[in-house]
């Protein structure tokens, strides 16, 4: 067995906040940091980009600027100018609704997707002088009022078996949906068409499609006719308080990861209250997180992984512990595994894990600098 020496142990153990001279100053307001930590055998490998949010502005980003379809962050980078992003939300990652977000994700104040599990969201607010974020649990939903009755349903994603579900403009130009069930066209507020048994109907501009299988086709066909007037609402709060959450509603953009990391300065991972499981928390993945830190600035991480000569890849206790060593106050986990990218001034800082290079995503976290 070959020895590693002395003075290389001790670069790869010591405590990060020896290293932080080694950030480098890549524009106004961003640094970026490469750390390499573990052992010869169990290599891990951080990139990490330190912003000044009041130097820079941050923008969530969906791939080909619509509700589904993939794309590599880098590609969602360089088509929109950003100088850095890394990647966002988890999705679907195949058949015709490839891409649809699989938890909150609002881009320039519309929903594109609904909450899951009261999961943990990071929340934009770019204002004149400085980006403010959040980090905090929120629930999102929908209903539908119908003659004095409301109706709980979810957006813009697959039908399944009777299942309802409300398509927006920004879904697509249709609903992609089979021909099984029956679609509600609806227009200022009042059904204007009805649509039995053929599927994948346009999406209109000024409206939207509910869409009914099964069971629920029955009920719907039973409870709406041409003309009947439908009221159509949006809630949300966070899960240990009913009231709106004031965060999420300032908030232009906003993605759902999950689960939190960090919460008023403590490492706080509650991953069953977030619908998650202890196999994802505790395995070596990949990984992509945020953190809001002590001084103010706003870290974007990946950690590399599956890949024993390079990188194995970080359990989330672990990675939280690294994120609360470099002064984080809140953090979160975002989608990760092949997922898991940096973009940089023109390039992919990290190595992704999967054979193919850079996975397509569906959204991402842009950095721009801020205009004068």
């Amino acid at each position: 067995m070959r020895k590693i020496p002395i003075f290389i142990l001790f670069i790869l153990f010591i405590p990060f906040n020896l290293l932080s001279q080694d950030y480098k100053q890549i524009a106004d307001g961003i640094e970026y940091a490469e750390v390499v930590r573990g052992t010869e055998k169990e290599p891990l490998r951080f990139n990490l980009l330190k912003l000044d949010l009041t130097k820079v502005r941050l923008d969530v980003v969906h791939a080909f600027d619509a509700a589904i379809g993939l794309e590599k962050t880098s590609s969602i980078a360089a088509r929109h100018g950003a100088i850095a992003a890394i990647n966002a939300g988890f999705f679907k990652m195949d058949g015709l609704y490839k891409g649809d977000g699989a938890g909150l994700l609002k881009i320039d104040n519309v929903i594109y997707s609904e909450s899951f599990g009261g999961r943990v969201a990071l929340m934009i607010e770019n204002k004149l002088t400085r980006t403010d974020v959040s980090i905090e649990r929120v629930n999102v939903n929908y209903s539908v009022k119908i003659n004095n009755k409301v109706y709980e349903i979810t957006i813009n994603r697959q039908r399944g078996e009777n299942d309802l579900v409300l398509f927006k403009p920004e879904f697509h130009r249709t609903t992609l949906t089979d021909n099984s069930g029956v679609e509600f066209i609806v227009k200022r507020n009042r059904v204007t068409q009805i649509v039995d048994k053929k599927g994948s109907n346009p999406i209109p501009s000024n409206g939207y499609v509910i869409s009914a299988s099964g069971k629920r086709r029955e009920e719907f066909l039973s409870l709406l006719k041409i003309g009947t007037k439908i009221e159509l609402a949006v809630f949300n709060s966070s899960p240990d308080n009913p009231l709106p959450n004031a965060a999420f509603n300032r908030a232009e953009d906003v993605v759902g990861g999950v689960p939190q990391l960090i919460r008023d300065g403590l490492i706080e991972i509650k991953w069953e209250q977030e619908k998650s499981s202890k196999s994802f928390v505790e395995t070596r993945h990949p990984r992509t997180a945020v953190a809001k830190l002590k001084d103010g600035k706003f870290l974007l991480v990946t950690v590399d992984g599956r890949q024993p000569t390079h990188s194995i890849g970080i359990g989330l206790q672990e990675l939280a512990e690294f994120l609360f060593d470099l002064g984080a106050t809140e953090a979160m986990n975002l989608d990760g595994g092949g997922s898991t990218a940096m973009f940089l001034d023109g390039k992919l800082m990290n190595k992704p894990s999967d054979k193919e290079g850079e996975r397509s995503v569906s959204d991402a976290i842009l950095v721009f600098p801020r205009k004068k």
